[in-house]
């Protein structure tokens, strides 16, 4: 089978186990692993295969199908709160002996200003109601950037945010605050239990190109110039031959 004809799942999963994909952090290639289903926002599930009908008493099996969303590329350059797209129909002049027509139900979206303690700096973001209304619930823009996980934030600008945040906690950056390390100590111990080695917090939210150009940089070594290698091995065959030759020690009277 050609190696193009696998699923796009089992073609990943196999090239993470060749060439340098393998030597990415376990860490990073752990990340990338983690299936896990976001929060559902647009509706939720009811749990039970089965329950009683209310009018009748009789048991009937549920009908319980997730509502498919779709996250175009912009949301990715901001925070919607795991909302999206739905594409769906509705009938036409709200009658239902109408034809019914496509229809995609989109988010309202609104410009904020939102400001993170940690970055000391205020962030110009497209949000919804919702990501309000969950920084509202996080008690603060920074707390819902490193609380929520990746699949909930499903945003590139979300996870590039939470690295930064969790690199400056993790080195105690001198840059923040700099005229008032009271504050700055502050701020580093209100978010300290957030904190995560800087070897992990480097990798935190890069996607897979990213990761790769990162190892590539990591591995790269300038080529040394063979005058040098040649110059070092003369110095030693030299260095080697004085040490071969007899020396003439004269005898004292």
């Amino acid at each position: 089978m050609p190696l193009h004809k696998y699923p796009p799942r089992l073609w990943e999963a196999m090239k993470l186990k060749k060439g340098i994909y393998t030597r990415l952090p376990q860490h990073y290639l752990k990340s990338l692993q983690d299936t896990s289903p976001p929060t559902p926002v647009h509706g939720r599930p009811l749990g039970v295969k089965y329950r009683a009908n209310p009018k009748t008493g009789h048991k009937e099996r549920v009908q319980d199908v997730p509502i498919s969303i779709y996250h175009p590329p912009e949301s990715h350059n901001g925070l919607w709160g795991g909302e999206g797209w739905i594409c769906g129909y509705r009938y036409a002049n709200n009658d239902k002996l109408s034809a019914r027509v496509k229809k995609t139900w989109k988010p309202q979206l609104f410009k904020k200003e939102l400001y993170s303690e940690i970055l000391d700096q205020k962030f110009n973001i497209t949000v919804t109601a919702r990501t309000l209304d969950l920084i509202d619930a996080a008690y603060g823009f920074d707390f819902y950037i490193l609380k929520t996980p990746k699949q909930d934030l499903n945003s590139k600008l979300g996870m590039d945010l939470k690295r930064a945040m969790l690199l400056r906690l993790t080195r105690k950056d001198t840059e923040l605050y700099p005229a008032d390390p009271a504050q700055r100590e502050k701020i580093y111990n209100k978010y300290k239990h957030f904190e995560i080695p800087a070897e992990e917090a480097e990798w935190v939210g890069l996607s897979l190109e990213e990761a790769l150009e990162k190892q590539r940089l990591l591995e790269h070594k300038d080529p040394e110039p063979l005058y040098r290698s040649c110059v070092e091995n003369l110095v030693k065959e030299l260095a080697m031959q004085k040490l071969s030759e007899p020396q003439i020690v004269e005898k004292k009277d």
